[in-house]
Order: structure tokens, then sequence, then C-alpha cells
């Protein structure tokens, strides 16, 4: 396996360490999971969020996502995907009640749901892949080969970076979900304001143009 040259990979740990702390739909959903179903649930979106940044990187380092810079039609079915996919999320965090959430914390099936929204929440998202796809190449030293491992290296690079950063939400969201569990008031506002969030968010996506 082909590793990347140390002074393009302190580079690259620069920009994604900005890129990890920059807010979108990956860290609100870690939060808002985390107010709604418990740290356990956080933690199990975070690495769903982990595991769709892989997927992404493995696309780059083969090329599919290539596909989306040279397809408007699979630019656009992926990107109305995702959009109706963070709509649907919105509606569903508006319809939850606190105590539907409680009893589900730790649940296999809620861990499960959590981990596996967080991942579409990211894969669901052709800007991140022509985001990798023009990221990567630029911290990769061709005349070394092995272009595709070094890519995958950088690529695990960015999920050991999304680690730290989505479990210092999880951690830093922690406190506020004791507020909205000890009020009957403030834990339904809470929630309906991630589902606008949400909402805004998807807006975004679905007027998002290829760059």
């Amino acid at each position: 396996m082909t590793l990347p040259e140390l002074d393009l990979l302190l580079a690259y740990v620069f920009a994604a360490t900005v890129l990890a702390l920059t807010p979108g739909p990956d860290m609100a959903y870690v939060a808002a999971r985390n107010l709604a179903g418990g740290r356990s649930q956080g933690v199990a979106a975070a690495f769903g969020v982990l595991a769709g940044i892989f997927v992404h990187t493995t696309f780059a380092a083969v090329g599919l996502s290539s596909l989306f810079q040279h397809s408007q039609i699979a630019f656009d079915v992926v990107k109305y995907c995702g959009a109706a996919y963070l709509a649907w999320l919105a509606v569903k965090m508006w319809r939850e009640t606190g105590g539907q959430e409680v009893s589900r914390i730790g649940a296999p099936s809620g861990l499960a749901r959590a981990f596996s929204e967080g991942m579409l929440t990211n894969i669901l998202n052709p800007k991140v892949a022509l985001f990798f796809l023009a990221l990567l190449p630029q911290f990769v030293a061709v005349q070394k080969g092995g272009v595709a491992s070094q890519m995958i290296i950088l690529g695990l690079t960015m999920v050991v970076i999304g680690v730290i950063v989505l479990l210092a939400v999880v951690f830093m969201t922690a406190r506020a979900r004791l507020a909205v569990h000890s009020s009957s008031r403030i834990g339904p506002w809470l929630r309906r304001l991630a589902a606008l969030l949400f909402v805004g968010l998807a807006v975004r996506l679905a007027l998002a143009e290829r760059s």
C-alpha cells in the first residue's frame, strides 16, 4: 500500500479538520439524534455519517464520483433523493415525542436506525461526492503510484478526524439533552427546531448546482 507524502498528509489533515468543523447536515443529524434518543443514538448516528464518508472516499478512489461531474441527470437524481430523505427525516422529527424516544434509548433497532439514517444523510448528497473527488487528488503524490490506496488512506484520515469532531458534538449536546428531558415544553420545541433545520437543509440541497 502506497502512503501519501508527509507534507501533503499534514496539509490534508488541516483541510479535513476545517471541513469536519463546518456545520452541515451530518453535524445537525448527529446533534438531533443525541437530543432525541440519547448519547448511544448520537454515537450511532456519528458512526453512520463516518461510514458514508468512507463510501464517498471509495467512490472517489475508483472513479465513480466522476459520474456526478459528467452527468447532470445522475447528479439531479441523487440530489433530489437526498433532499426528499432530509425532508422525510424532518417530518419524523417533528412528529416524535419525548416519551416515544425515551422508550427507544439504547434499543438495537433505534441504534441501527440512527446509524443507517446518518449514513444515508451523508451518501445521498452528491455535493459531498464532488467535494471528495475535487479534494483528495490534490493531496495525492501521483509520481509514487498507488493513487487509489493513497486516496483510501486520506479517507481513513478524514474518518479519524470525523470521529473526534462528531463525538465532541455528542458530548456538547449531552447537557442540552438534560434540559430537553427536564422540561415538557423545551423538548418538543427543540425537536421541531431541528426538524425545521432539516427542511432548510433539504431545500438547500434541492437547489444545489454542480460546480
